[in-house]
């Protein structure tokens, strides 16, 4: 048996479909009328980076649908392979999903581009090697290839850390827009206790970040992790941030800023020449 607020008087397009109610089209996922476009999308999301495994009842809460909205409908997104139900029985978002994220084309260039030259800073330094874009207040993790060295790491690939506590992120943020520097500025978190969290020290940071052109961080996302970073160029604008996370970074920085600097100077070559016009 459906919900009275499923259908709304008319049947709903099947998943695999257009994804549209024939009803009414505008509300909140949990409305009346509101598309079955809507309510997958509810459902997917749901997940973010504090809730990456859900059970059916969380991704209702969540998504503000009916239980047995969300199971009809989760059944659908888990037969197409948007969500995958693990042995536990709670959902994870599925290969697909990410799937289709790579094939955005500023992302899906720069990560093909970039891809040889994290394999030799890898080569060449055996760390954590982060290639990161700026999305919004976050640093959008773009492809990472995880160091021998046993240091904790806390990013994959896809995943989303705040931008004044990564290495990668003060880069990006040292570029940013000032409206978006200043919406960061109002919360920082405190992830370590190390994490800086005082507006003005911060800023002086990103001045260095500027006139240094890398960022470095000491255990403040994660203790026991160092990192260094690099912008990324096409032209004049930074697109992108090129990071190492290691141990420490009491003897090798010089090193390492100089290695990620080439591969960042290359990076942006290709980025140029396969730039359209």
């Amino acid at each position: 048996m459906c919900d009275a607020d499923d259908h709304d008087g008319n049947p709903p397009l099947p998943l695999n479909g257009i994804l549209l109610d024939t009803g009414a089209m505008g509300g909140s996922a949990s409305k009346p009328g509101a598309s079955v476009a809507s309510r997958a999308l509810a459902l997917l999301g749901a997940f973010d980076g504090e809730h990456r495994r859900l059970t059916l009842s969380e991704l209702a809460e969540r998504a503000g649908l009916p239980l047995s909205t969300a199971h009809r409908l989760v059944g659908e997104l888990v037969a197409w392979g948007a969500l995958t139900r693990t042995s536990g029985g709670d959902y994870v978002v599925g290969r697909r999903v990410w799937d289709l994220g790579l094939l955005a084309p500023a992302q899906t260039g720069l990560r093909e581009l970039a891809s040889p030259y994290l394999h030799d800073l890898y080569g060449a330094t055996l760390a954590t090697v982060n290639l990161a874009v700026r999305d919004g207040t976050e640093a959008l993790y773009l492809d990472r290839l995880r160091g021998n060295a046993s240091v904790p790491i806390v990013n994959t690939v896809g995943s989303r850390l705040p931008l004044h506590a990564t290495g990668v992120g003060k880069v990006l943020l040292a570029h940013a827009p000032v409206d978006v520097q200043q919406q960061v500025m109002e919360s920082l978190t405190r992830v370590t206790p190390h994490t800086i969290t005082q507006p003005g020290l911060l800023r002086r940071q990103l001045a260095r970040v500027l006139r240094d052109d890398y960022a470095t961080t000491v255990e403040e996302m994660s203790l026991g992790s160092c990192s260094v970073a690099v912008p990324i160029r096409n032209g004049i604008r930074v697109v992108a941030a090129l990071g190492l996370v290691v141990p420490s970074l009491r003897t090798e920085r010089p090193r390492m800023v100089s290695a990620l600097q080439v591969a960042a100077r290359s990076i942006g070559r290709l980025l140029q020449e396969t730039s359209p016009g």
